[in-house]
Order: C-alpha cells, then structure tokens, then sequence
C-alpha cells in the first residue's frame, strides 16, 4: 500500500486519521499545502494556505485537519494546482436517466422474474477552482483570489472532465460530452443502448488564465478570464491526454500526435527553436511515433510512446531530460531506461525531476534529486513513481492526485475476483489440459450476457445452459482458458505476451472486442526485433487491425535487425509481399 506518511505534510496526522484518506494530494511552492478525500467522501485540508488555496474562506494557515463542506460527499476524479497555488478539481457523478422501451433493446436472463426497473446513467461532473487569481486562472472572469470552492460553468455546462492541468498561473481541462451507460438492476436483466443511439463522444480542451507566452492556445498575448475552447490544429481531434509546464501546454490526440503552445526559450515545445508559440502546433519530429502520454516538469517535457520508449526534451540544467548531460535539447532525444519497457512517466511542473516506472516494476528517477543532478535515469528500491517525487523532488509535491486504498478493503470488483479459481465456492469446473479451473454458472451467465451482446457466441452460451458440473474444453491451451474465465470476472487479462496470442485467436473466435483490444495491448509489450515478423504474422491472421499496424511500424523502424532475422527469412510470401509494398510507399528503403 502507498504511504501517503512519506510526505513531510503528513505528520501533522495521527495515524488514524492516515488510515481514514483515500485520495490526497500534497502541492505549494514548499509542499506545504494538502487536499485528501476519507472512505466516508469527506474532504479535509492542511497547511500553509497561501493565497487562501486551501478553500477554507479565509488566508489562515492550520496545523489542524479543516473539513470543506462544500465538496463533501462528491467524487472526486482528477485534480491539478498551480504555483500562486491555485486548484482545479473536477468532481465526476452519475446521473439517472430515462428512456422509452423502444430505443431500448431487452437482453433477458430470467424471463420469469418480476417487472424489471430500468437503469441508464449519464456520467457527468464539475469543475471547481479556487486560490490565487491574480492572472484568472480561476476561470471565473475575475482577479479576486477565490477563498473557497467555486464552480466553474462557463462554457463546461453539461461536459465530462476527463483530466485536469494546471501551469504555474493557467489551468487546462480535457472534456468530453457526457458518456451514456447501462447498468445490471437487481433482477439480473440488461438493458443496451440501440448503436442508433450511440454517438462519437469528442474530447475537447478548454483553457484559461494567464497567457504571456501564449499558453493558453488563443493566438495572442492576452489573457484568457474564462474557459475557452483551444481549436486551431486540434479542430476536430480527438485529445486523450494533457500537461502543463510553467508556461506551455501539450496535448496527445488519438492517433498519437502531439501538440504544444506556449512558451519554449529552454526548447520545451519540441519545435527545435525557441520561439514563443501562440497556437498547438505539432512535433513534426515525432513524425512516425505514436505517443501516449505527455508530462511536463517546469521546463522539460516527456513522451511515453506505444513501444514503450521515453523522449525527453527542454531545460536541462539538472539532468532532468536523462541524457547524461546538462545540455538543453529543442527536439525530441531518446531517453535510454536500461532494456525494459516503460509503462509510466512522471513530472511536475514545480519541480526539475523526471521519473519512470518500467514493466518489470523497476523505478528510475533523474533530474534534481535532494539537490543533486542526476544526468542518467538511477535505478531506485521504490516501488511506484510517487514515492520520488515525495523523498526527492524540490519541494516535496504529489505529481498527481493519489488513490490510495487499505491493505484490508476490498470492493465488490475485488471480491470477484478473489473468488474467481476457488474450489469452495465454486459450482461448475473447466477441464482444461487435465487441470480444473473452477467457476460460479450465475456470473459466468450474466457475464456472458454483457459481453458477447453484439456478439454471435452460441457456442459457449450453450456450454453454460446444460447441467454438467465439468466441462471439458480442448480448443485453448490451459493458460489461455483460464485468462479469458478470469477476464469474464475482473474484466481485464492477466498472462505472458507470449500466451496472447492464444488468446487473440479466442477472442477472434468469439467476437469480443474488448478483449480482442485487450490482447492486443498485452501482445505489443512483448514486442522485439526477433518475434516482430510473427506477432504481424498473427495479427494479419486474426485481423487485428491497431496491432498489425503496430507491428508494421516498429518493423520499419528496426528494419536492418528485423530483416536479419529467422522470422523474416522464414516470412510467408503473401505476407512479405504486402510488407515490401507498403515499406516502399512509406519510403524505408529511401537513401
């Protein structure tokens, strides 16, 4: 379990007050300053309150936990501060909806049961701000300092905030329209939307506050006094992730692309000069690379890639970048965490440290450590990003808003999954390679119900309606199997790359999408030079699209090693026929 007591903030707790947080968030210029949420959704706050940044109503610090009423029973999903401080806290709800029988189609289990009530929520949220407003980056339309929690409406009415930034004096939120969902009622019976129903949802950025540099995306100098969408270059796409460094902001679109506005004298906009941009432009130098996620530290920026890589580029003056040197870098530079793939990064836009966590669980930090420069990626005995940035980073800051949960609760999710594979509870058995796994018929029924909807899976609907206790299955292999009995409970898939592949062909058989998806990503963490050839083979085979262009694309961009291996010699012709056509009209074998 995450010790939130790491952070120096906290020991102005007792030790059952500790054991009550669920979520906190530890910010200000010294660290001083911390948010955190209790099992009971109530929210308190501690510490310095500069600029009245602890939304208590007045500028007194406490030493003392306070209780914000004002935000006590909500759920909080994301939240973001600034250097005045200010904060941005987006709050997420569930809103009972309603809607005719006939937009909605019946998926009956127990036909003999009573009328059932119909459940169909629509998530939405809000976004309230408060501290320092000096620049309006409060979103309200004024420079008054905000002494409490106050909502922001403009231009967010009726949007989901999705993920929440915040620069030194500007704030930034990614929103969507509103998502549309059902859920199982107490008679076991699901109601699905009609697909005439469904509607693309975008996900748009707003931003506001200050705008010296162009930060807020606007295409002047002047500064934004409420939420305001960022068009430009991102008409039209779809935003998946946001950051904000001191004075920039960065945006990752769906097909992996990254935008930046805002200032960039140290290089953190990527662009290769450092000149000022008042619009998001994108990284021409990423051209190729499919991002997934952005963090900016004060002025440095690091990309995650799909593959597993960082980049890192900005101010360097600490090492933070990773390079091995001090040198500031305006275009995107590897960054070289050992050999593993990394699947986490992490910096703050107060502080010069940089952070990553790779597959294996390892984690590295560099940049500004306690006042040293760490100019390489230093393996630690931490196990999670956080733990840097509370014992090493200046000040001692949380990079995000932490989850924490107790070592013994468990959520109802959780206790699913626990039982999953369990002989005492257990009321039918799948004989699969001579070993058992061991399964609940009820869950098994409802989860197949939900999952195959759109699905043609009579087959294994029909294994479930008979009365055996043991089923024996001989299409899988044994680990194959049991992941997909276990994703049926815990809605996620747990095995080796290597073994995803089985159960891709599963999932294709089947038609389940989502854990087609599922397998998918799993496969891409295995990827090398030396199995590229046969994991596009599979993909080609299975036709998952995102994979094999996945696996087309780091072929390309391994080709010398790719093309000198076994795989490749031994590459169907169909296959390497259609590889070599599209190398070329992509320009692989250019001079």
């Amino acid at each position: 379990m995450l010790d939130v007591g790491k952070w120096p903030i906290f020991s102005l707790c007792s030790s059952e007050e500790i054991k009550l947080i669920r979520q906190a968030c530890v910010f200000g210029s010294a660290g001083n300053e911390v948010l955190y949420t209790t099992e009971n959704d109530e929210v308190f706050v501690l510490g310095m309150n500069c600029s009245g940044c602890l939304g208590t109503g007045d500028m007194q610090s406490t030493i003392e936990p306070r209780r914000l009423d004002s935000l006590c029973g909500k759920k909080i999903a994301c939240l973001s501060y600034g250097s005045g401080p200010h904060v941005v806290l987006a709050t997420e709800e569930y809103v009972l909806l309603y809607y005719d029988y006939d937009d909605i189609i019946l998926l009956d289990l127990w036909s003999t049961l009573c009328e059932p009530a119909l459940f169909i929520f629509l998530v939405e949220g809000e976004v309230y701000t408060w501290g320092h407003n000096a620049y309006s980056q409060l979103g309200n339309g004024t420079t008054n300092h905000g002494f409490v929690p106050c909502q922001v409406s403009t231009n967010l009415v009726n949007k989901k905030v999705i993920e929440v930034a915040c620069g030194s004096h500007h704030s930034m939120v990614l929103t969507s329209d509103g998502e549309l969902f059902p859920l199982l009622n107490i008679y076991f019976e699901l109601y699905i939307i009609k697909p005439s129903l469904m509607t693309i949802l975008l996900q748009q950025v707003y931003t506001w506050g200050y705008n010296n540099s162009g930060q807020v995306g606007s295409g002047s100098t002047a500064n934004q006094p409420i939420p305001r969408r960022v068009t430009s270059c991102l008409q039209n796409k779809i935003v998946v992730n946001i950051a904000c460094g001191q004075m920039c902001s960065m945006a990752v679109v769906e097909n992996g692309e990254v935008y930046v506005w805002g200032y960039n004298g140290n290089g953190q906009l990527g662009l290769g000069s450092s000149g000022n941009q008042p619009t998001p432009c994108r990284i021409a130098a990423l051209q190729g690379i499919r991002v997934q996620r952005v963090a900016c530290g004060y002025a440095h920026t690091l990309v995650l890639t799909d593959e597993g890589q960082i980049y890192a580029w900005g101010a360097n003056s600490y090492g933070q970048l990773g390079t091995g040197n001090k040198s500031n870098q305006s275009y995107p530079t590897t960054v070289i965490v050992d050999k593993d793939r990394v699947i986490e990064i992490a910096a703050c836009h107060s502080a010069h440290t940089s952070a990553a966590k790779t597959q294996s669980g390892q984690v590295y930090m560099w940049g500004q450590c306690r006042g040293q420069s760490v100019t390489f990626p230093h393996l630690t005995h931490f196990a999670c990003t956080d733990d840097v940035f509370a014992c090493f980073a200046t000040p001692a800051v949380m990079w995000r808003l932490l989850s924490v949960e107790p070592d013994d609760h468990l959520t109802v999710a959780q206790s699913l999954k626990k039982e999953f594979d369990n002989p005492e509870t257990a009321d039918l058995k799948f004989l699969v390679d001579g070993k058992y796994i061991h399964v609940h018929k009820v869950l098994l029924k409802i989860s197949v119900q939900s999952l195959f909807m759109f699905c043609r899976c009579e087959h294994f609907r029909s294994i479930l309606n008979n009365d055996d206790e043991i089923i024996e299955m001989s299409e899988f292999s044994y680990p194959v199997y049991r992941a997909f009995l276990e994703y049926l409970y815990t809605d996620n898939i747990r095995l080796p790359p290597e073994d995803a592949i089985g159960l891709l062909d599963l999932a294709t058989l089947y038609r389940e999408n989502r854990l087609k998806k599922l397998c998918q990503q799993t496969i891409k963490q295995g990827i090398c030079e030396e199995n590229a050839i046969a994991l596009l083979s599979a993909a080609v085979k299975y036709e998952a699209q995102d994979l094999e262009e996945f696996c087309f694309r780091f072929c390309i961009n391994h080709l010398t090693v790719v093309t000198q291996t076994q795989g490749f010699a031994d590459m169907d012709h169909d296959l390497l026929k259609n590889f070599i056509s599209k190398a070329s009209r992509v320009g692989a074998f250019r001079n």
